[in-house]
């Protein structure tokens, strides 16, 4: 509590990402080992929010950190190429074989961002679709809502985006081919590409219906547009490559971050050569960063991604199945309704409803009902994400001791909170 009331005097709300916030206060952590987590205060969790998703290996995986460590003591940033990056991009390369040029960013964000840039200078076009409830990081392009009509172009959610930024952005109904055919019907001479997550994973976990992906790509490849992947999220996370390459669409760009930095800050957005070759300097589409590519985050991500191509997939997924099956079945016993949404190691619950199939069956979940679940689990040692809209994760460093524990946890909560 102290802690809290002293960051309450240096950044906004007391924290540096409002997700962080919750009531009556966030807490503090200090460190972190494999599947679990250690407060300020002594206490340990089991963490299945993982840093909103990148420590897929756990905290402090002995190889990256050993990773950090070596490669701290040689080389931090130095504004000139260095051999990691090289090795980190052919390693994803490997994995990806369509992502053929690609460029590092800082974080998600500035790849998305860089991404629609390339995108609206390729094609020449200015207009972007994205997906209600799809989140692509915090800059104006970005945080954009539906209007009142599927034609009406943005709202921002945010206020400081100019209206002429937010009518750039039109935004469609995800898992909802229909509401893409009328935008591109009315406008699709003007669009330069559509982003989306594949896998929608900031409003909950939300999956994509069969074909809706492929369709999307057709309409938009139809029209001259190029469509966008956000992995951020699912990048490396259902096997050691990309959730495209297991439904068989290929995108025109792949946006990845999180996994591939094991546990660094990293974005990255790449694609075939020919439309990566307009990015500056090769081409005229400017781009760049100061710590972009960095030695450190290369090192790590080398160290993570080395690491996962011998861990078992199928078994983390069987784990996570049984987790997300326990607690929805514990909530459904106590004579409430939950939609439980999950694919590999990603999970939601969503209590008081019966089916999440697209954004708008989220408007009569209960955020409140969660957050009870959350709260109670915490007190018993068990860490979810701080909300219903966020995505709890397994690590390869869960065990099944872990997946008991947290269902018993689970079995007593929502016994004794009529939940």
């Amino acid at each position: 509590m102290d802690e809290f009331e002293r960051a309450k005097s240096l950044f906004p709300g007391g924290v540096n990402s409002p997700v962080r916030s919750f009531d009556p206060y966030p807490i503090f952590m200090k460190s972190g080992r494999g599947s679990r987590i250690t407060d300020s205060d002594g206490r340990e969790y089991i963490d299945y929010w993982l840093g909103s998703g990148p420590l897929i290996l756990g905290h402090s995986h002995q190889a990256i950190v050993n990773a950090i460590s070596e490669q701290a003591g040689k080389l931090s940033v130095t504004g000139t190429p260095n051999e990691l990056e090289v090795e980190l991009a052919s390693v994803i390369r490997e994995a990806l074989p369509f992502v053929e040029k690609m460029r590092f960013t800082n974080s998600g964000t500035e790849a998305t961002m860089h991404a629609i840039r390339l995108a609206r200078g390729y094609t020449g076009r200015n207009l972007v679709v994205k997906m209600e409830g799809c989140y692509h990081g915090s800059h104006d392009y970005s945080l954009i809502k539906s209007g009142s009509g599927l034609l009406t172009h943005g709202v921002p959610s945010s206020p400081g985006i100019p209206e002429a930024v937010s009518g750039t952005v039109m935004v469609a109904k995800y898992n909802d081919i229909e509401s893409i055919k009328e935008i591109f019907e009315e406008c699709g001479e003007n669009i330069s590409s559509v982003i989306l997550e594949p896998v929608m994973a900031n409003a909950g976990v939300i999956l994509p219906k069969d074909a809706y992906l492929r369709d999307v790509g057709r309409i938009a490849r139809d029209s001259g547009s190029l469509l966008i992947f956000d992995e951020v999220v699912t990048g490396f996370r259902f096997h050691w490559g990309s959730y495209s390459s297991t439904i068989g669409v290929k995108p025109d760009i792949t946006i990845l971050g999180k996994i591939i930095g094991g546990g660094m800050p990293v974005g990255l957005f790449g694609g075939s050569a020919d439309l990566m070759d307009h990015i500056s300097p090769s081409g005229n589409i400017y781009q760049a960063g100061t710590f972009s590519a960095n030695p450190v985050t290369m090192a790590a991500g080398i160290a993570a991604l080395r690491q996962l191509k011998q861990e078992n997939y199928v078994l983390l997924q069987r784990r996570a199945e049984k987790l997300a099956s326990g607690i929805s079945g514990e909530i459904r016993n106590s004579g409430r309704e939950c939609a439980m949404n999950s694919i590999g190691p990603m999970f939601q619950f969503f209590p008081g409803v019966g089916k999440v199939d697209r954004y708008e069956d989220l408007s009569p979940v209960k955020p409140r009902d969660y957050f009870s679940i959350f709260t109670r689990l915490l007190k018993s040692g068990v860490y979810l994400a701080p909300s219903v809209f966020e995505t709890n994760f397994l690590s390869f460093s869960h065990t099944d001791d872990d997946i008991s524990l947290t269902l018993e946890s689970a079995r007593k909560v929502i016994e004794n909170s009529g939940s």
